[in-house]
Order: C-alpha cells, then sequence, then structure tokens
C-alpha cells in the first residue's frame, strides 16, 4: 500500500493528534540562547527522559490505532489478517526508536520522510516472521508517520533559529558544492526536462515486463511485470574478494601487479628501489588493479561500486534481463538505498545485434534511439547533453551476438565514446569466451562474471514460476523442487533462468516427468511449443494452416541456419519471407498451403519465432537458434562448415548440439575431424577451444566409442594444467570428467594451484569436493581465497565441513554471505582473524557470529553496517575495519573502536565536518582509505596520525590542499579515478616531511614536484 493511500485513509486531522503524542511541547519563545546547542531526537520523545509522558504500552496502543484506521475501508486487506498483532508490534517498535536515532530534528527534516523511515526500520530490530505483505504496509506507514513527525519538527519555536545556524554553519561549503555542479552541469532548457519524462515513462513500459519462458501453457500471462520476474544473480571478478580489503591484507595477492606497474615505467633504477619495499610496492599494485577489478556481489550492484564494467554470461545466464533491471530502475523515483547509485540516470539500452543487424555503422549519441526504434523524438543535442554532464547509462547488451570481425570496430566505437564523455556509468554484456580477457581493461572496465543460479535462487525460481502458472501447477511444485534435490542431472541442468524456466515447464506439461539430458529436453520443449500447446489449449487453426511438428521444424530450421552461418541473430522479415517460401515446396505437409500464411502461422504460433520490431525477425532465445542450426547442419552434412568454425565461440554449442543430433558413425567423424582441427591449430589459444568444444561435447553424443572419447580426453589433459584464470574455466566446461584429469597439489606452484582449482570450484558438482579439499592447507593465499570464494557454489553445509573447517586462515579472509553461513560458521567454531561479511547477512546472522567477531583482528563488512558494527562484542580485538559505504549515522558509529589501526571507507555518503572528530581519539590509525568527496569535508584544524593514505577519486580529483594540512606523518599517498589528461599541482604537499611518495593510477599529469623535497617519487 503506497504512503499516499494510506494517507487518505488516515485523515491529517484525526491523526496529527495522536502522533504529536511521541513529541514533548516546547516552552514559547524562539529558543536563541540555546539555538547553537545540538538537541538530540532521544531528548524530544515523549516516552523516556525527564518529560516523560508515555510508556512502551501506550506506544503500542497508539501503533495498534494507527493499524486498524490504515486498513479500514473497502478494498483488499494489505496483509493477512493473522499478522495484525506481529504488525502492531514491529511498529511500535519502530517507532520507539525514534529515540534511538544519533541525530537532531534539523538533521531529521534534512534527511526528508523516506530517508527518517528507513533509518527508524534500520534502527528497530527487523520484522520476524512477517510476510512480505506486511513488511511492505509496514514500509508505507512508517514513512506516512514520518511525514507527520517531520511537520512537528518544523512547527517547534526554536527549529527556525536553529536552521539558520545550521544553514550558516554549511552555506561555505553548500556553494562550492553547487558551484562545481554548475561547472559540471550544462543549462537544461524545458525542452529537455519534459521530453525524458516522456522518455523514462517509455523505458519503464518498453522493458518493464518479461518473458518467463513455458509459463503461458496454463492460461497465465506469458509476461510477468519485471518487478516480479527479476532474480538477483551474482557476479564475480578475479580478485574481487581480497580487492574488497585494504591495501595491505592484499599484499601477497597483488605482488605481481605491483611489479608490473613498476615496468610499465619503463625505469629500472625505480623499480629496484622499490622492491626493496615489498609494503609500498604491492600498495602500488593494489591502486593499479583497482582501476579494473571489481567487488563481487549482486549482479546489480557491479555498477555501484565500478562505472565501468564488461559481464559475461553462458546463453540464458540472465544478462539481457539484467540490462532491463539496470534501465527500468533508473526511471524509478523510490529506489531502493542498494540501488540509488542509478537516480537521475538516463538509460540508454543498445543491444548490438539490433545496432548491427543491417551492416550499419555504430551509432552516434545523436542516433541513440532510433538505432533501437524508439518512436521519441528528443530535442537536438539532448544525447549529447546527458553524456557530457555525466548522467548516461549506456548498456551495451550482446558484444557475443554480432560476428568476430565486427567486435575490434565495436571497441573502438566505445573506446570513442568513452573518451568523449566521463563520468558516466557503461554496461557491456557478453559470453564468457566471446572476448578475451581484458579485451577492456584499457578503457578501464572490470570483468564480472554471472555465476550459476544457487540452490536457494533455483528454489526461488521454482516457486515463482508455479505460482505465475496458476493453481493447477501447484501440485507439481514440492516434487519438482525434490526432483532438483535428489537427481544430480536434472540439478546440472537447472543453472539458469532459461533453463530453469523449460524445466518447470515440462515438468508440468508432463505431469511430473521429465526427459533426461539436454537433447532430450530440447526436444520435448519444441514439442511442447509446435503441437501441444495450441492443441492443449483448443487453439483451433487461427490462420488456416495446421501443420505437424516434423514439418515446422524443417522451415523454422531453415532461418536459424541462415543466421548462423552468416553470424547473425536477427534478419529482415522480408528475408525470413523468402527463405521459408523456397523451401516450403519441398516440404510435403506444407506444400499445399500459401508460403507467406505458412510463415506468418510459424512467426505467431510456434513459439520460437518472435518480431523484435516490425521489420526483423529472431528467435525468442538464442539457445533455439544454435539448436536447430545444429540439426540443420548434421542434415545437410555440412561438417567442413562446422570444423571450419571450431574455434568461433558463436558456434560452441551448435557444434555441441550437432554431435547430440548425429549418428555413431556420424558422431565418429565429427571428433575426428575436430581432432585434425586440434593439430592444425596455430596456437595454444585456439587448441584449446577446440579442445574444450570437442571434450564438452562428449557428453551430448548418443553414442560415441570408448577409444574416441579416450582420445579427446587425453588431448586435452596435454593442456592441464591451464594457463590462467580463462582457461580455467573454459576447462571447467568439460564437466565432471576434467576432474580426473586435474593434478596436483604436488608438484604445482602457485599459480598452477590456483588454475587448477579454479577450474574444479566451476565444475558444480559434489564430485569436485575431495579433489579441493587437498588444496585447503596450500600456503598460497590465492589457491585458498579461491577456495573461500566458492563456497556460495555448492551446498552450504557440506562444503563447509570439507573444506571452509579445513582451510589454513593464515592472511586468508573468511566470507560469510548468508545467515545459513553464519550458523555454520558457529557450529563449527571457526575463529579467523580475517572475517568479510557480505549482503544477506542479517542482524540475526550478524548475532550468531559473536565469537567469531570478538576475536577478529581485520573486518570487511560489504553490507548494511549498522548492526554489523552494534554486533561487536564490547571486548572486540578489531585492528582494521573496511566498509563498502559511509555510515549513514556518520563516524560516530565507531567510536567503541579506537583500537583501528586501519580504515577503509567508500561509498557517496557526505561525511559530517563534526563526524571527522571522532576519528581524533584514534592515536594507532596509520592507514586510512576514503573517497574525495569525503576528505573535503574535514575540519581545519583536524590533525590524524595516518602514514599510508589511499584516495579513491569520484567527483574531482584528491584534495591536496586537505591532505598536506591534516595529515602531518603521511609517507605514502595513492589516489585512483578516472581523471587521464589533467594536470594537479602538488605544491600542497611540500608541508609533508616523511611523504616518500605519491602514487596516482588516474592517467593524471602534474606540476608542482619541484616544491617536493628530493626523495619523493611521483608515479603515475
Amino acid at each position: 500500500m503506497d504512503p499516499s493511500v494510506i494517507g487518505t485513509r488516515l485523515a491529517s486531522a484525526a491523526m496529527a493528534p495522536l502522533l504529536k503524542k511521541l513529541l514533548v511541547s516546547d516552552g514559547p519563545g524562539a529558543g536563541l540562547p540555546g539555538a547553537a546547542r545540538r538537541i538530540r531526537l532521544s531528548g524530544l520523545v515523549s516516552f523516556r527522559g525527564e518529560k516523560r509522558t508515555l510508556t512502551e504500552k501506550d506506544v503500542r496502543k497508539l501503533a495498534a490505532t494507527l493499524v486498524e484506521r490504515a486498513t479500514a475501508g473497502p478494498g483488499e486487506r494489505p496483509f493477512p489478517a493473522d499478522e495484525t498483532e506481529a504488525l502492531t508490534d514491529t511498529l511500535a517498535a519502530t517507532l520507539l526508536a525514534l529515540g534511538d536515532l544519533d541525530m537532531d530534528d534539523v538533521q531529521a527534516v534534512h534527511l526528508g520522510a523516506p530517508a527518517l523511515a528507513r533509518a527508524l526500520r534500520t534502527a528497530a530490530p527487523a520484522p520476524d516472521g512477517l510476510s512480505t505483505d506486511s513488511v511492505h504496509f509496514l514500509g508505507s506507514l512508517t514513512e506516512w508517520a514520518c511525514v507527520h513527525i517531520l511537520e512537528f519538527f518544523t512547527q517547534r519555536s526554536t527549529f527556525v533559529a536553529r536552521s539558520l545556524v545550521e544553514q550558516t554553519r554549511g552555506q561555505a561549503a553548500l556553494t562550492a558544492k553547487v558551484d562545481e555542479v554548475i561547472r559540471r552541469t550544462p543549462r537544461v532548457d524545458a525542452r529537455d526536462a519534459e521530453f525524458e519524462r516522456r522518455y523514462l515513462a517509455y523505458v519503464a513500459r518498453k522493458h518493464g515486463s518479461l518473458q518467463i519462458y513455458g509459463v503461458d501453457l496454463d492460461g497465465a500471462p506469458e509476461r510477468w511485470p519485471l518487478d516480479v520476474a527479476y532474480l538477483s544473480l551474482e557476479a564475480t571478478g578475479l580478485l574481487s574478494n581480497m580487492l574488497e580489503l585494504e591495501g595491505r591484507a592484499a599484499l601477497d595477492l597483488l605482488e605481481a601487479e605491483g611489479r608490473a606497474a613498476l615496468t610499465e615505467l619503463d625505469d629500472s633504477t625505480l623499480a629496484d628501489r622499490y622492491s626493496l619495499d615489498e609494503a609500498a610496492l604491492l600498495r602500488l599494485g593494489y591502486g593499479r588493479l583497482r582501476e579494473r577489478a571489481a567487488v563481487g556481489g549482486p549482479a546489480d550492484q557491479a555498477l555501484a561500486q565500478q562505472d565501468r564494467v564488461l559481464l559475461r554470461g553462458l546463453a540464458g545466464s540472465g544478462k539481457t534481463t539484467l540490462v532491463q533491471w539496470l534501465a527500468v530502475s533508473a526511471t524509478r523515483e523510490d529506489l531502493a538505498d542498494d540501488m540509488a547509485y542509478l537516480r537521475d540516470r538516463i538509460p540508454f539500452v543498445l543491444p548490438l545485434r539490433t545496432l548491427t543487424r543491417h551492416g550499419e555503422r555504430l551509432p552516434s549519441p545523436d542516433r541513440f534511439l532510433a538505432s533501437v526504434d524508439c518512436p521519441l523524438s528528443p530535442p537536438d543535442g539532448w544525447a549529447d547533453r546527458v553524456l557530457a554532464s555525466g548522467r548516461g547509462l549506456v548498456l551495451v547488451d550482446g558484444i557475443d551476438e554480432i560476428p568476430e570481425a565486427e567486435r575490434e570496430r565495436a571497441r573502438r566505437w566505445l573506446r570513442d565514446l568513452l573518451d568523449s564523455y566521463e563520468g558516466n556509468r557503461w554496461l557491456v554484456t557478453s559470453r564468457p569466451t566471446a572476448v578475451r580477457d581484458d579485451w577492456l581493461a584499457g578503457e578501464g572496465f572490470a570483468e564480472l562474471t554471472l555465476t550459476p543460479m544457487s540452490t536457494a535462487e533455483v528454489t526461488t525460481f521454482v516457486r515463482r514460476w508455479h505460482r505465475a502458472a496458476g493453481p493447477d501447477a501447484a501440485p507439481y511444485e514440492q516434487q519438482l523442487l525434490d526432483a532438483l534435490r535428489s537427481t544430480s542431472e536434472v540439478a546440472q541442468l537447472a543453472t539458469n533462468p532459461l533453463m530453469c524456466g523449460l524445466i518447470c515447464a515440462l515438468h508440468r506439461s508432463r505431469r511430473g516427468f521429465l526427459p533426461r539430458g539436454r537433447k532430450a529436453l530440447y526436444d520435448a520443449a519444441l514439442s511442447m511449443l509446435l503441437s501441444r500447446r495450441d492443441r492443449e489449449r483448443d487453439m483451433g487453426t487461427p490462420y488456416g494452416i495446421e501443420l505437424g511438428e516434423a514439418p515446422q521444424i524443417q522451415l523454422i530450421q531453415r532461418i536459424a541456419y541462415w543466421l548462423t552461418l552468416n553470424g547473425r541473430t536477427t534478419i529482415d522479415r522480408s528475408h525470413a519471407e523468402s527463405v521459408v517460401r523456397e523451401a516450403v515446396p519441398a516440404i510435403t505437409e506444407a506444400a499445399g498451403y500459401d508460403p507467406d500464411a505458412v510463415f506468418t502461422h510459424l512467426l505467431h504460433r510456434s513459439g520460437l519465432l518472435r518480431e523484435p520490431t516490425a521489420d526483423t525477425v529472431d528467435f525468442v532465445h538464442r539457445t533455439f537458434q544454435d539448436y536447430l542450426a545444429a540439426k540443420a547442419l548434421v542434415d545437410r552434412w555440412d561438417i567442413g562448415v562446422l570444423v571450419r568454425h571450431a574455434a568461433d565461440d558463436q558456434w560452441e554449442d551448435v557444434i555441441r548440439m550437432a554431435v547430440g543430433h548425429a549418428r555413431p558413425r556420424e558422431c565418429a567423424e565429427i571428433f575426428e575431424e575436430l581432432l585434425r582441427a586440434v593439430d592444425a591449430a596455430p596456437d595454444r589459444s585456439t587448441r584449446l577451444r577446440i579442445l574444450v568444444v570437442a571434450a564438452t561435447a562428449l557428453d551430448h553424443a548418443t553414442e560415441v566409442a570408448p577409444e574416441i572419447r579416450s582420445r579427446v580426453l587425453r588431448r586435452t589433459a596435454a593442456v592441464i594444467p591451464p594457463s590462467g584464470p580463462d582457461e580455467a574455466r573454459d576447462l571447467a566446461s568439460v564437466g565432471r570428467a576434467v576432474l580426473d584429469l586435474l593434478p596436483g597439489p604436488e608438484g604445482l606452484d602457485g599459480e598452477a594451484a590456483r588454475a587448477v582449482v579454479i577450474t574444479a570450484t566451476h565444475i558444480l558438482d559434489d564430485a569436485a569436493l575431495p579433489y579441493l579439499a587437498r588444496f585447503t592447507r596450500h600456503p598460497s593465499l590465492r589457491v585458498r581465497s579461491q577456495l573461500m570464494w566458492a563456497w556460495p557454489r555448492f551446498d552450504p553445509a557440506t562444503y563447509a565441513e570439507e573444506i571452509i573447517a579445513r582451510l589454513d586462515p593464515s592472511e586468508l579472509s573468511f566470507t560469510v554471505r548468508t545467515d545459513e553461513h553464519a550458523a555454520l560458521f558457529e557450529r563449527l567454531g571457526l575463529r579467523p582473524e580475517r572475517l568479510e561479511l557480505r549482503q544477506g547477512l542479517t542482524p540475526h546472522g550478524a548475532a550468531l557470529l559473536g565469537d567469531a567477531l570478538r576475536s577478529a583482528k581485520s573486518l570487511g563488512v560489504v553490507a548494511s553496517i549498522a548492526h554489523i558494527l552494534e554486533s561487536l562484542p564490547a571486548d572486540n580485538a578489531l585492528e582494521s575495519l573496511t566498509l563498502a559505504d559511509t555510515p549513514e549515522g556518520g563516524f560516530g558509529v565507531f567510536r567503541r573502536l579506537t583500537e583501528l589501526s586501519g580504515l577503509t571507507v567508500r561509498g557517496e555518503n557526505v561525511v559530517a565536518p563534526e563526524d571527522w572528530w571522532v576519528l581524533a581519539d584514534f592515536t594507532r590509525l596509520r592507514f586510512l582509505s576514503v573517497t574525495d568527496t569525503a576528505l573535503r569535508t574535514m575540519p581545519d584544524s583536524l590533525r590524524l596520525p595516518v602514514n599510508s593514505l589511499y584516495v579513491e577519486c569520484r567527483d574531482a580529483f584528491a584534495p591536496l590542499d586537505v591532505i598536506g594540512r591534516a595529515f602531518p606523518h603521511l609517507e605514502q599517498l595513492f589516489v585512483w579515478g578516472s581523471h587521464r589528461g589533467q594536470v594537479h599541482d602538488l605544491t600542497p604537499l611540500a608541508p609533508l616531511e616523511r611523504l616518500s611518495y605519491v602514487a596516482a593510477a588516474t592517467g593524471a599529469r602534474f606540476t608542482g614536484t619541484e616544491h617536493l623535497r628530493p626523495t619523493v617519487e611521483v608515479v603515475t
């Protein structure tokens, strides 16, 4: 229920007096003598302090009245009736939390009702056992109550005087920020604002729904609202777990990168000098990597951490759905906290298959909308103004869906855009092997890969699918979930949303029976779509065409064959019609029909084809194109075509599926030809790609001679261990069979050991666990970090017992992502020195970690930090803390942690000047990592004992004047961000007596170096 709807049911005249009871009254007068004194909210509430007039029981009665009146009136009840009492108790606890917020009335009004409501919900105990509807209602009612509470604050006699004092204090800083915004933001006329309103509404409609495969069989809507269908998946990047920590925790991990950074300077003298200082060398590597490495976690949070991301994922893994989600989220005003980074962003959804369907040049910004057939006409220069002001969200979908020969041209196009416009956020998607590792690293892109769906995510998807399919599907839900748990063959297929949808549809359609294997699954899906769907829905023949399953497949596979042969995923409608027209006379069952009517029937009734635009046709998913193209190639026996494309990433699935379609003798010939192609390959990379395709195709063959299987696996073993993470992931795609080929740990150096562990952790089968357990005591931190990072990919309890509990904890950060992880942590009695807590951990889970938190010396928190820090025992041993965001309550949450020697705080929240004084008591603080935005609010008189300072530049370059003044003991300064080509004066650093070097991973240029001491080195 929206807050505005609640407001219509709760008249202000009746309800305002109820809420006013929560607050104490002022005496007469303006209160000017005390205007400068900060009065916290705890002194303004009526249920504590000297002016207490309400008890907690009274507040509970008030909450009950609010709930009762908000639900009165006609219409459906917004939450289950049996949860009324529990919801009332939770609302009362939320209102009581008003006295726990560390702010005053001026700050509360400045926050606004939505943010104050969020602060209250954070400070109060989390809802326990409430349904989603009740939680949503509670949030809306709390926000509505905050509207009235803030109104009361503004009516206090001292409010105006205190507001003026606060405004005067912040006027200088505000003026500077406004000047900067004016400088960076071009003037936008009313036409731009009006067009953006219309355009965002169009994007929300166009991308606001999602087709979930197979759900339409039961009469349910074929498309779901995106916010119902969307399932947030995890994405991981190389070294992402270690890069979340402050620089010193990553020393062992970053040695190679640090040396590479110095080597790029082409200055052997400098490199030799720094080789004597290992910590300095490795921190330089950290700064270098930070530009291109990303934090793992929810995929929709990737752009919150990095403004440029290349996201890889298999077919059906959810890449395009993620693009839709980000685009639609950017159109909303009521963004959740974790999506707030998209606020005021203008999305441009650019599917490359559409942009290049006629061989056109890739578009300039003024043609972005026209090139994707958007019917709206923007004002002249609008897209340029959006991108120039850094407000764009550019979503380039499907590098793999254009021919390989055109990808370099796409990269140059992207590079030109990046060079022209700064401050925007960019996402590029691709299949894993379509482009090499670091393909966009030179442009500052972090690389992430969508992980397969976890068991919990598969369960969520299955439950949502069956709810959407209607009550007739309900009996099959638990039956399928049981099958996914007990039948490994089914579970191995259900690794992405597309395959999960297929499995749900087939399980329901076949009354609980599932075919075995991928080919059988697709054969059954085609049968379901092409013949059973219309028959079971009694559709008749709406286009006057009645064709069996086989002739329809024969016709549609001609289109798939043309698309694959030409490296396309989209075909002009007129061309598709001609392909069908030429084929109809040869298809006995179709020969008597008008070819154009046959094409119309296939387009609208097959369930396999669609019209993305009025003049184009494509498949509902690329997987169906690959499957039918493979069948056409086998039918025509174009084995030479298959082999010529053996190293082409667009043909990998086609070749595997062709093996599935082939008869035993044909299958043997395909493998023989693939092995000959391996022998003829010009380099290791090409040989590996062909071998992986051949090895992964073995499981698709209905029958394959043991001798051929042995030869393929023997040749694959020759490229083991893999030479790096990319090769490791490619080998993992071979599946369980590759486990028997992996060596070690004996005789493997650190890099080789890490490569084989990466391979094994990407084989989602419990058979990998005994192999991985052999590496738990490995001396390489990188090997053990990979084992830690793989926990979510396997059954949590089994992996915890066999891997996590056995890990050598030396320098290793143990990552806890969920309450289940926390419970296992406690059950196994794990007490590592380094902990990292991720999104998904609730206050309950944090409480389970009490003993582990007490003994941890280093803590990284990539989650809502308030409840985590409150859960820290008073006798904690914490020396190093890393936070993914600035605390909303300011640095006051650190007061109990005065033993800290290292602190990293990222995020975009502004730090109030007075909050900086909390760190004045941190006499042991030697390492600090913050953003340039936070540094700019430091009080002029504050001095900190920091030796090493890292500054992440988001709005502008690091404020060197603040650094030179506030850190008199500074020895090392590291700066990174996107400031290529800019010139900065280092003169403000001259007063620092201990500074030994400045490292800037920004591409910036410097003047004023002559004012620094001769021992200072400047590295850029």
